[in-house]
C-alpha cells in the first residue's frame, strides 16, 4: 500500500475528530495532530482505534509515543503492514 493510499484512508478518520475551530483544509501530512490540528488526547486514542480497525493493525505503546503527525501514522502503518 502506498503512502497516498494510506493517507486517503486516514483523512476521513482524522476529519471526524477535528474540533470545530479547525478546518479540514488545514490537514496536511506534516501537521502535528495534537499541537496544530488541536485533536485532544482522548480523541487521539479514538483515532488510533479507528486506524487499527481500518488497517487491521495493532499500535503498541512505543507507536503511540512516536505518533505526532499524519506522516508518523503513515510510517507506523506501513511498518505494521509489512
Amino acid at each position: 500500500m502506498t503512502n497516498e493510499q494510506i493517507y486517503g484512508k486516514l483523512l476521513p478518520i482524522i476529519k471526524i475528530y477535528l474540533p470545530e475551530d479547525v478546518s479540514e483544509n488545514e490537514i496536511t501530512p506534516d501537521k502535528d495532530l495534537t499541537g496544530e490540528l488541536n485533536i485532544n488526547s482522548a480523541h487521539l486514542v479514538d483515532v488510533v482505534l479507528d486506524v487499527e480497525d481500518e488497517f487491521d493493525v495493532a499500535f503498541e505503546n512505543t507507536d503511540m509515543e512516536n505518533l505526532r503527525t499524519i506522516n508518523d501514522a503513515i510510517a507506523i502503518i506501513k511498518e505494521k503492514l509489512k
